[in-house]
C-alpha cells in the first residue's frame, strides 16, 4: 500500500517538445548561418573590395585610424596609396581605408 501512494504522487516524466530539442536546436542555427549570416558576410567582403579598388587620386577618404585626407597617388595593382591631410603626406596601405567619401575636384586641380 505504501508503494501504491509513492507510485501515485511521483509525477509522469514527459519528454520535452521536439522543438526544444538539442538537435532540432543545432540544425535550426545552421539554416539561420547559411541562409542569413553567410550571404551578407560575403556581400559585405565584395563591397570592401570593391571600394578599395575604386580608390582614385583626388578621393577624399577616411582611414581605419580616423585620419581625413585626400588621396595623392593610387597606382592600379599596389597595395599602397599616398594621402595627404592638411601639410602632411601618408603612405598608408588600401585595406587602412574604411571609407571613401568622394572625390575633390576644386582641390585636385590646384595640385
Amino acid at each position: 500500500m505504501i508503494q501504491a501512494l509513492i507510485a501515485e504522487g511521483e509525477p509522469a516524466k514527459q519528454e520535452p517538445p521536439f522543438f526544444l530539442s538539442l538537435p532540432f536546436l543545432i540544425a535550426m542555427f545552421a539554416l539561420f548561418w547559411v541562409v542569413i549570416i553567410l550571404p551578407m558576410s560575403r556581400r559585405q567582403k565584395k563591397e570592401q573590395e570593391q571600394m578599395l579598388a575604386s580608390i582614385k587620386r583626388g578621393a577624399k577618404i577616411i582611414t581605419t585610424a580616423g585620419i581625413v585626407g585626400t588621396v595623392v597617388t593610387a597606382e592600379e595593382g599596389k597595395d599602397e596609396i599616398t594621402i595627404r591631410s592638411d601639410e602632411t603626406k601618408f603612405r598608408i596601405l588600401r585595406s587602412a581605408v574604411a571609407k571613401v567619401l568622394g572625390t575633390e575636384e576644386g582641390e585636385t586641380a590646384k595640385q
